[in-house]
């Protein structure tokens, strides 16, 4: 079994794999070529994909029963001790703006007091 999911890629990549695959729904295609024939699409999905993201995911003969690849994703898959996890980037620091001062401002407490 093989799935493959495209994000923001050119329609002619989804019509090139509609020839082998099924698309079951938008970008997202599902199928069972050979082997060969997966990694040949897989190479034309790397190909063609310009500036949009793909997933490749297919059944193989590990302990979770499946493996997969990424392409233009910020989250990347590492090999832990057998087991294929999702390396998902740690996210930026949000700055904070500085609270600001509580009370009455200087020129607040001058026209008060009369001060100039």
């Amino acid at each position: 079994m093989t799935v493959i999911v495209l994000t923001n890629c050119p329609a002619g990549l989804r019509g090139f794999l509609t020839r082998w695959l099924l698309e079951i729904s938008p970008g997202v295609f599902i199928g069972a070529p050979s082997a060969r024939i997966r990694d040949i699409l897989w190479d034309e999905v790397r190909q063609y994909a310009d500036q949009g993201r793909a997933l490749l995911a297919h059944t193989t003969n590990t302990e979770q029963g499946y493996t997969f690849r990424t392409h233009d994703h910020k989250w990347e898959p590492i090999d832990h001790e057998g087991i294929t996890l999702i390396h998902r980037p740690a996210p930026r620091p949000v700055e904070t703006p500085a609270k600001p001062a509580q009370g009455w401002s200087k020129a607040s407490k001058r026209r008060r007091f009369g001060k100039t």
